[in-house]
């Protein structure tokens, strides 16, 4: 998704979860795994948190884990865009295959 529509924080922090919709994560873990600055991610974040896009799924002592809100309509949208492009991808490698076959 990052290749087709960008590299924006926002983006990469929405693809992160939606790469990982079984797990949640702190802000910490996922800063880490983004290679973010903190300051980047605290200007961006928390816009995410507040339209419902990423959502606590719970607390762990003052800790709060956080995971993508599977039924905001932005997500709905980005994971059947998602999906459109892997077909595409996948259908047009099939091709290619085809081509190279004697």
């Amino acid at each position: 998704m990052i290749k087709t529509l960008g590299d924006s924080p926002k983006l990469r922090i929405i693809d992160f979860f939606l790469d990982n919709p079984l797990f949640d994560f702190t802000k910490r873990e996922v800063i880490e795994a983004l290679g973010m600055s903190k300051k980047t991610f605290y200007k961006y974040f928390p816009d995410l948190e507040k339209y419902g896009i990423i959502r606590v799924s719970r607390k762990i002592g003052r800790a709060k884990l956080y995971r993508i809100n599977p039924e905001h309509p932005l997500v709905e949208m980005l994971r059947e865009y998602e999906k459109r492009i892997s077909s595409e991808r996948a259908d047009r490698e099939r091709a290619e295959t085809l081509k190279l076959q004697p």
